[in-house]
């Protein structure tokens, strides 16, 4: 049996719709009063400016018309054109341009033709159709549509107005034209400024210092490719005229220090961005192709006069892909060398996520091997090479200290702490609300920044972008669209390596604390397993966590307070961290049972969980369990604000659930731990119970109008648990 899909009515403009009933009902008026309505509501004319009827009919004149073909007439272009155009400008834009076209041509009516009345939608008809020949627009031109069209309807307007003798008012034709000609000009500027978010000012910010090599390190899906390949088409010297990729652009008005280097340098470029393989034998065959694509890009070398016989024989078995291991290791060398010999001028090295399969080799198991490869890879490119004009790489992570850039002491590093570059990776503020402005979502602002705001590079806010595009084009409604970019196996082995003091710490931040720790950026991924600490640090490059704080140290590296930076990548932690501890499913279970006040079913889960989860050593202090605990409080997020370890009466509650919905009841935790296996249990959850009402807990709660209250007194040993309510 075959489901058949169900054909639907839907209203797909309801601003076109909205102007077509009305209209439709002003013309039934005019018809049942015999003229009357028209004049007093749906006509503009000469009457007095201090009537304030005279400035409502100056908008409300284009729902009225003459007769039933008059009507007729314009209602069918504008249901053949108004849903197109509505479609593509918003709802918004084009009741804009409707009350600024019917403001327009009553205002010219009654300034040049006081003697006439105006009724009816034809200048709204004619603004509709010169805006709509603006369909092809792109900055700096004028679509030849464009120019037909205003010729042949204007025109004859014009020429109609001259020799016809009617009723029909040609210069609300003419002048609804211009409107909707005028209107479609800004409007489509404004879409091409609004589709590119101006990035040009960092060749400006380079070219003012000039380092050698610079280095690039963000979070993914920060713009890091787009931006090296502005760079590319910047700086590249190829057959194509690429000025007007960047004539309208901020670099182009800095002045000619800046744009006389516009097309004059010989590129190599690369990305690693997909190179993800399993095996290191994987790996190279598909940096090899990289390296033999990238020779074959350059194929104005394979006749080059300027090359020894010798030479283009090397270009032909590396752009063959015949190289092997060695020749690949000496591929920036050779190909920079070539091209500064064709073109007698320094080449530029452009590097794309350069880190990419070296984390996939440490996760892979072949992390020897590509870090051999890169460091001489790098070093023949980068290092001492005198047919080098400056370099640009990109990445995640530093990974300094593995001496891949060893002796290299022209590299710039840039990271998410410096100052240098920081507006060029993801979204400021003010290119956000540009681009919500022009889509007429700016009430849109405050949840875009609750989702997708948060991260701070030097000391400015940034969105991501990746985020904010999705979101914009997912008709803003706000998802963790983050989270399907790539994969989180650093967040996994993070969880893998924890120990319960960095377990309680990642809970900690899922329930919106802010941590103190050292950041080191020159990181490398063993140390993920061998240095607990460095576990913040590559949460914090990665894009897990934004530094609320920064404190410069002597060697160089930051103490910083990190905190989770929006709600997306809180919920991309949620599901990380508990998917990755098998915590998911059985803490909804869990926080059933809490919401309801259900002891008994808690304890059970508790049991449950712990005998498949924990280990007996992981259970040797009550910070572990108390860890644990925020974890599963996690996923109550939506509704309750999780607070752990905040004064409240007379002490130190250990974790409090705040209600964010009125009406639902606040939760009280306090633990104990014992060792000791004679210890009764029931005997010191009642303890935790009398300390809860001993130390007035329930003050928070009850100061916010908390009116029902759970306290829950848990005892923990090893495995085993036993929970009391009061």
């Amino acid at each position: 049996m075959t489901n058949k899909k169900k054909i639907r009515i839907t209203l797909n403009a309801p601003v076109v719709i909205g102007m077509v009933g009305i209209s439709l009902f002003a013309t039934l008026c005019n018809y049942i009063t015999s003229g009357t309505s028209n004049r007093v509501l749906f006509m503009t004319y000469h009457s007095a400016l201090l009537s304030p009827m005279t400035w409502v009919r100056a908008f409300t004149h284009i729902f009225g018309h003459a007769d039933w073909e008059h009507f007729i007439s314009n209602m069918s272009y504008i249901l053949l054109l108004g849903p197109m155009l509505e479609e593509k400008y918003t709802s918004k834009t084009l009741t804009g341009v409707i009350a600024i076209t019917a403001f327009g041509t009553s205002l010219v009516n009654y300034v040049f033709f006081p003697s006439v009345a105006l009724c009816g939608a034809s200048g709204v008809v004619f603004a509709f159709i010169l805006l709509s020949s603006f369909t092809g627009f792109k900055d700096g031109e004028i679509p030849i549509t464009f120019i037909l069209v205003a010729v042949f309807f204007i025109g004859q307007q014009i020429w109609d107005g001259i020799t016809v003798q009617d009723n029909i008012s040609n210069m609300a034709h003419i002048v609804g034209g211009m409107i909707g000609g005028a209107l479609g000009y800004v409007l489509n500027k404004k879409a091409t400024e609004a589709g590119y978010v101006d990035k040009t000012l960092l060749i400006r910010d380079f070219l003012d210092i000039k380092p050698m090599v610079s280095l690039f390190t963000r979070p993914r899906r920060f713009g890091k490719t787009l931006n090296m390949d502005m760079l590319r088409v910047f700086f590249e010297k190829i057959e194509e005229d690429t000025f007007i990729y960047f004539k309208d652009k901020q670099i182009w008005q800095c002045g000619d220090f800046y744009t006389r280097h516009q097309g004059q340098y010989p590129v190599i470029f690369l990305t690693f961005k997909d190179v993800k393989c399993l095996t290191w034998e994987e790996t190279f065959q598909k940096i090899r192709i990289l390296i033999s694509l990238e020779f074959m890009r350059h194929n104005e070398l394979e006749n080059s006069s300027m090359l020894t016989t010798y030479e283009k024989e090397q270009y032909h078995r590396i752009a063959g892909d015949h190289a092997n291991e060695i020749d690949c290791q000496m591929g920036l060398q050779l190909l920079s060398l070539f091209l500064h010999k064709h073109y007698g001028r320094e080449c530029i090295i452009i590097i794309d996520e350069y880190d990419t399969p070296i984390q996939q080799g440490h996760h892979c198991n072949f992390y020897p091997e590509i870090v051999n490869f890169m460091r001489n890879f790098f070093s023949g490119g980068l290092k001492d090479n005198p047919h080098l004009a400056f370099g640009f790489l990109t990445g995640i992570l530093r990974v300094a200290k593995e001496s891949i850039f060893s002796g290299l002491n022209n590299l710039k590093t840039n990271s998410i702490l410096d100052e240098s570059y920081r507006e060029y990776f993801g979204f400021t503020k003010e290119e956000v609300k540009a681009m919500l402005h022009y889509y007429g979502k700016e009430e849109k602002y405050e949840e875009i920044c609750d989702w997708y705001d948060g991260y701070r590079f030097g000391n400015i806010e940034i969105f991501n972008p990746w985020s904010v595009i999705n979101y914009i084009t997912d008709k803003c409604f706000p998802k963790a669209f983050w989270q399907s970019t790539g994969s989180n196996e650093i967040i996994g082995e993070i969880i893998a390596a924890a120990t319960p003091e960095t377990t309680e710490n990642l809970y900690k931040l899922l329930c919106g604390e802010k941590l103190t720790t050292y950041v080191d950026t020159s990181a490398i991924y063993p140390e993920i397993q061998n240095n607990p600490y460095s576990i913040y640090s590559f949460l914090l490059v990665a894009g897990y966590l934004k530094v609320a704080a920064s404190y410069p140290q002597n060697d160089g590296n930051f103490m910083c307070d990190v905190a989770i930076p929006n709600k997306e990548i809180a919920y991309v932690y949620e599901k990380e961290v508990l998917n990755r501890t098998n915590q998911n499913n059985i803490s909804i279970f869990i926080n059933q049972a809490i919401f309801s006040g259900d002891t008994q079913k808690l304890q059970s889960l508790l049991e449950e969980f712990m005998l498949k989860s924990i280990s007996s050593m992981d259970g040797v202090n009550e910070g572990f369990y108390h860890g644990m605990m925020l974890g599963l409080c996690a996923v109550l997020g939506n509704r309750y604000r999780v607070r752990s370890n905040r004064e409240s009466g007379l002490g130190r509650f250990d974790i409090q659930l705040m209600p964010m919905v009125n009406g639902i009841p606040g939760s009280l935790f306090e633990f104990k731990h014992t060792k000791d296996p004679h210890a009764d249990l029931t005997s010191l959850a009642d303890k935790a119970l009398q300390q809860i009402d001993e130390k007035k807990y329930d003050t928070d709660l009850r100061d916010a109008d908390v009116d029902s209250i759970i306290k829950i007194g848990i005892a923990f040993r090893g495995k085993n648990v036993v929970v009391k309510r009061a």
